[in-house]
């Protein structure tokens, strides 16, 4: 299955195992997704499904997409996000449909993508890790120095793409292949072992691991058997 749910990041905390292991996760709320869209191959090219989650006040959305919640007769939500759905499946999703967390099971694989934390203007050494200048004796300020960052008079330029200091995080980033703890449907809740990108209180977007459907995939395969040899 290839849909997901959109939700928000309420923070983190730990769970204990029966044999008493402390797990670190991250709380993933998620309410009840609602169906506004259904596309289909011969309307839109491809087949995906377009849910929102929450609610919004219909004076901070354009016209042009109130328009697009009443002809779906569904309350304007927070965003709108795409899943892109595979040959056979969501053949029983309509419009003013809901998705919910029960979708997810325990010891399922996920991918989660958010928007990372802006740690605003960074130096060289926090941005890309670099060592830095020597920290002996003799060295003045050139201990969080970037170094060099050039040639000579050929080319006589800095490369495009050559690591510097500049702006750090406040990007969109996806972490694979995190396993769910727990899932919670009377709280909406969703617990997903590890770190999850973004603030509390952000957006993600939880969908099932592209990875580990592939690895499952090819470990069902059988191998090819090679030809059997005949007496000529």
């Amino acid at each position: 299955m290839t849909i997901g749910l959109i939700g928000r990041k309420a923070g983190m905390t730990r769970v204990f195992t029966d044999a008493g292991e402390s797990i670190p996760v991250t709380v993933i709320e998620a309410l009840p997704n609602r169906v506004t869209q259904v596309k289909g191959v011969e309307g839109d090219g491809y087949r995906a499904v377009q849910v929102t989650y929450g609610s919004k006040k219909p004076s901070r959305i354009s016209r042009s997409v109130a328009g697009h919640y009443a002809k779906a007769k569904v309350e304007p939500g927070e965003s709108l996000v795409e899943f892109r759905l595979a040959d056979g499946e969501g053949a029983e999703l309509a419009t003013g449909a809901e998705l919910k967390v029960d979708i997810f099971a325990k010891g399922q694989m996920v991918d989660v993508t958010g928007t990372t934390i802006g740690k605003g203007f960074a130096g060289t050494m926090k941005r890309h890790n670099f060592a830095g200048g020597p920290a002996s004796h003799g060295a003045s300020v050139f201990h969080r120095a970037p170094g060099s960052i050039g040639q000579r008079q050929t080319p006589g330029r800095v490369f495009q793409g050559k690591r510097m200091s500049g702006h750090m995080g406040d990007v969109r980033r996806t972490i694979e292949k995190l396993q769910v703890v727990d899932v919670d449907t009377a709280r909406n809740l969703i617990l997903i072992r590890g770190a999850v990108p973004g603030a509390p209180g952000g957006e993600v977007i939880v969908r099932p691991s592209l990875k580990a459907a592939r690895l499952a995939k090819r470990k069902t395969l059988a191998p090819k058997q090679p030809a059997a040899k005949t007496k000529k």
